[in-house]
């Protein structure tokens, strides 16, 4: 055999054994970072609240059991589901180190449609539907942090029309809990008030039909008299900032839209989020009653 055969045979040789010596079952190539920490379904959960089945889809990272991470809650708007508002809402993308959850609401009657509650939807004020939301949210907090490593500074609420207004309620009766808020297409007008101190990110589209503008911009400056606020100043992708000393600033997101969520909205209330964390001399009490 000539040399230059001799070569070539043991170079195929070598190529042979390396593959022979790759274990069948060998793991695929290292993702990305991102990929690595997210599941690519959110998990269907199920709850028993006061006797009634109650779900949700939950998306939590690997790393929570053992590190702690941040934990969203998400609510639809009324006759909306939980898996709309994953696609709508986008939490569990924008900000994948967090443990994120979308909760399906119950048959409500509706305060502008729907009165007779045909559609899902969740309780508008404490005591009503018997405060089944608010119990409803008191489990699953509950469950989840026994399932996985909470930080506790880091709990945050979300949602849209319907959902803005039980993001809003939640601040109402459980406020000690909350890092922070960001509803939209909303206003909780009639709440007790003032409602206490939080940094909140309020989205709202100058055309909303349904939910009126003026009505959101009722409570916009009802939360920066509230909460002291200075003046206006941009942060980013078009939010405003109304700073306030305490830390306890008002952000706007106002857009030319309707009565829709804002597709812009997702990043823009990831990095909201990330950004406020419940102060360390802040009422430690976490506890579902807390207020």
């Amino acid at each position: 055999m000539k040399p230059g055969w001799q070569v070539l045979c043991v170079l195929l040789s070598c190529c042979r054994l390396a593959v022979c010596q790759e274990p069948l079952d060998s793991p695929p190539a290292a993702t990305t970072s991102t990929t690595a920490v997210r599941p690519t379904e959110g998990r269907s959960r199920v709850w028993q609240v006061d006797g009634v089945e109650r779900q949700g889809l939950v998306y939590a990272p690997e790393i929570a059991k053992s590190e702690p991470a941040p934990l969203v809650f998400c609510f639809h708007g009324h006759g909306g589901n939980s898996a709309q508002a994953a696609r709508s809402f986008r939490m569990h993308a924008e900000w994948p180190q967090a443990i994120v959850v979308y909760l399906q609401g119950l048959k409500t009657p509706g305060q502008l449609t729907d009165p007779e509650g045909k559609k899902s939807g969740w309780q508008k004020s404490a005591g009503d539907q018997q405060d089944r939301d608010l119990k409803f949210f008191d489990a699953v907090l509950q469950s989840l942090q026994a399932d996985y490593r909470v930080d506790d500074r880091r709990i945050y609420a979300m949602g849209h029309s319907n959902g803005g207004g039980f993001t809003y309620l939640l601040w109402s009766e459980r406020s000690a809990v909350f890092a922070a808020m960001a509803p939209s297409g909303s206003a909780a007008l009639r709440l007790p008030q003032p409602l206490p101190p939080k940094p909140v990110l309020h989205i709202a589209g100058r055309n909303d039909p349904l939910v009126r503008f003026a009505w959101q911009q009722v409570m916009i400056e009802r939360l920066k008299t509230a909460q002291k606020c200075g003046a206006a100043r941009p942060w980013q992708g078009g939010v405003t900032e109304y700073p306030a000393a305490n830390g306890a600033s008002v952000f706007t997101l106002l857009t030319d839209e309707g009565h829709r969520f804002p597709a812009k909205a997702p990043p823009l209330i990831a990095e909201f989020f990330r950004k406020h964390a419940r102060p360390e001399t802040a009422d430690r009490d976490s506890s579902p009653s807390g207020n």
